[in-house]
């Protein structure tokens, strides 16, 4: 979509230009692109590490830089007896965002970044290192009763994710797949959770508190939860011929579809979709829900040709197929979208303004102030 056809939407600040970015380019004509970067290369010959360091650097890491950075994330995993007595504190039930949000807010204050932010890259590492370890802790914990420890000889956050969480060894293929989602979701310009982090960067806050606060930006259903409620509607029908049904129904009472349709893309659609989508149907097995998310896709291509499936959509079904639990579709997104929320921080910080728009005041005009005891009493009372 071009900047042009973005105006067009109505609300939300929907084509506003609110700042300059050399991080990405979203929905302008030029595809998805990080630092210049074609997503569709990035996706197929990247590991995720690849991709964070570029974002962290602004540029592609050779083979030394790589093993480096790898080695430093690695370094950064395990959790304090602090951050683990926290998490244990926690019950089960909480949507692990808020679980997430809870521990990087701990770790601004365990793990204080320098006041003149001299070791934000740090802080950033420690970031991608520690977030898979608080997701798997608090899931096994909660689930039953084991604390786990943090060594593996998987050496990627795509591979120690999934060991972790299913405690076993994960199939290459789950791997690559997460490898290719994490790349995806890592960086998407001014979204709402990252307008969010450069708008607490711009205030000059401390890298946990922006971070803390695109996570609360990103739980919700129109942003980054937005996978998990996908996958409610794709496994709430039982085959394709229901789906047809039930969407068709969906559709005339005028219900939103999560899953569908992206605030910045036009009728070319969600660049990611295709390359998730390819995953989701590798990882399937035939399973029936692949073909109940394809019958979805073609009634929407007929009915609401506007609105063709986003990231999202597909994502659901791939993580489903890796026998990740639901609740766990958005965390993942913040394992993957810490990379792109940094990137901006320190963007931010390098020309930093502070973040402050106007409203448009709708309220009512100037008013004679009148004391308590001479207001009249409410009809009721």
């Amino acid at each position: 979509m071009s900047i042009s056809e973005a105006a067009k939407k109505q609300g939300g600040l929907a084509g506003v230009v609110a700042g300059e970015s050399a991080i990405c380019t979203c929905g302008t004509g030029n595809g998805l692109n990080y630092y210049g970067y074609a997503i569709e290369d990035l996706a197929e010959h990247c590991e995720f590490e690849e991709v964070a360091y570029l974002l962290q650097y602004a540029k592609l890491p050779n083979t030394i830089e790589l093993s480096e950075y790898k080695s430093k994330i690695i370094a950064a995993r395990a959790l304090s007896p602090e951050l683990k007595a926290m998490l244990k504190l926690i019950p089960k039930g909480v949507h692990p965002m808020n679980v997430c949000q809870s521990a990087v807010a701990l770790l601004g204050t365990l793990e204080a970044e320098k006041e003149d932010f001299s070791d934000q890259d740090e802080k950033i590492i420690r970031l991608l290192g520690v977030l898979p370890s608080v997701i798997c802790f608090w899931h096994n914990y909660i689930n039953g009763g084991k604390e786990i420890d943090f060594e593996s000889k998987e050496d990627t956050i795509a591979g120690y994710f999934l060991e972790k969480l299913h405690q076993k060894t994960p199939p290459a293929e789950f791997v690559k797949a997460m490898h290719c989602s994490l790349i995806l979701y890592a960086e998407h310009e001014f979204n709402a959770s990252t307008f969010t982090a450069r708008i607490c960067a711009s205030t000059r806050s401390d890298i946990f508190s922006a971070v803390a606060g695109a996570i609360g930006a990103l739980r919700g259903p129109l942003h980054g939860g937005a996978n998990e409620a996908a996958f409610g509607l794709i496994s709430s029908f039982d085959n394709v011929e229901d789906a047809i049904a039930g969407v068709n129904n969906k559709l005339a009472n005028k219900e939103l579809l999560m899953g569908f349709g992206h605030r910045v893309y036009g009728l070319g659609g969600d660049p990611r979709n295709a390359v998730i989508k390819k995953w989701s149907k590798a990882l399937s097995n035939d399973h029936k829900l692949f073909a109940i998310s394809e019958a979805i896709e073609n009634v929407m291509k007929e009915k609401r040709p506007s609105l063709p499936p986003n990231a999202d959509f597909y994502s659901a079904s791939a993580y489903h197929f890796m026998g990740i639990p639901t609740e766990y579709f958005t965390p993942i997104f913040i394992m993957s979208r810490v990379s792109g929320w940094c990137a901006h921080i320190k963007e931010q910080r390098a020309n930093n303004k502070l973040i402050r728009p106007s409203s448009n005041y709708i309220g009512p005009e100037p008013m004679k102030f009148i004391q308590i005891h001479q207001r009249k009493k409410n009809k009721n009372e």
